[in-house]
């Protein structure tokens, strides 16, 4: 077994309010040169730059998960991750038919972009990404595994689109298979308030909109030799000597 630094939240320019300079290229090249070995692209509602991270994390030694911040009709945010470049195909699908087609006033909330490895703007997404999908936790979750992916719920202790801040807790049976806490607490004084969920596997994440915070907080994935979707599944689930080790400050 091996640790790999994490960090498993990043916004691209896809997202709008994702910085310009949040390209897939020079979100790959910040990570190599702070020793990042695993990465999670999720943009909101959106995975259209996420293929081609992984692409570009690869030929850096970089593993990247592909997938979304999915924000829920109970406006929570969550985590979704999928292996196959099909699964993600089918999400895709499925985020475009239950976004709101709100336009998008990119004077107010900036620019969503899909870019190519020259930063060249491939498409600029018309409906505005951040709005509430017409689904609710529990179908996200269905359909995530569904598609044999993984879905955790995001930065859980903030006072803003989280299960805490929508929902007023966590609920102790919320289907998830993970749970991210945010930079401003640790997994210890998370759970000494919050026991009930010491089951799940906890990840620690920048939420990086911007280049400089990307590893600024970040979180260790325990596996094998190599690191891969399935090591990660295990690791997320806590199974076969694998887990996630957050940072304690």
């Amino acid at each position: 077994m091996r640790s790999f630094k994490a960090d498993l939240h990043i916004h691209s320019v896809l997202s709008p309010c994702g910085d310009l300079e949040m390209s897939p290229s020079n979100i790959v090249s910040k990570a190599k040169e702070l020793g990042i070995e695993c990465l999670g692209i999720a943009d909101h509602n959106c995975t259209l730059n996420a293929k081609l991270t992984q692409r570009l994390g690869k030929e850096n030694g970089i593993f990247v998960l592909m997938g979304a911040e999915v924000t829920t009709k109970e406006e929570a945010h969550c985590l979704c991750f999928f292996e196959k470049e099909e699964e993600l195909d089918a999400f895709q699908t499925y985020l475009d038919e239950k976004l709101p087609k709100i336009e998008l006033d990119e004077e107010r909330f900036g620019y969503q972009l899909v870019v190519n490895e020259r930063e060249e703007i491939l498409e600029m997404k018309e409906y505005l990404l951040i709005s509430a999908l017409d689904a609710d936790l529990d179908e996200v979750y269905n359909m995530v595994h569904s598609l044999n992916g993984l879905f955790i719920p995001a930065h859980i202790n903030k006072g803003a689109n989280s299960l805490t801040s929508q929902l007023g807790f966590v609920p102790p049976d919320i289907k998830a298979d993970g749970l991210e806490i945010s930079a401003h607490i640790t997994k210890q004084a998370y759970l000494k308030k919050n026991a009930y969920l010491k089951k799940f596997q906890f990840i620690q994440s920048s939420d990086a909109h911007y280049i400089h915070l990307i590893g600024e907080t970040f979180c260790y994935i325990v596996a094998e030799n190599e690191l891969t979707f399935s090591e990660f599944r295990l690791a997320i689930a806590g199974k076969e000597g694998r887990y996630i080790q957050t940072i304690e400050q």
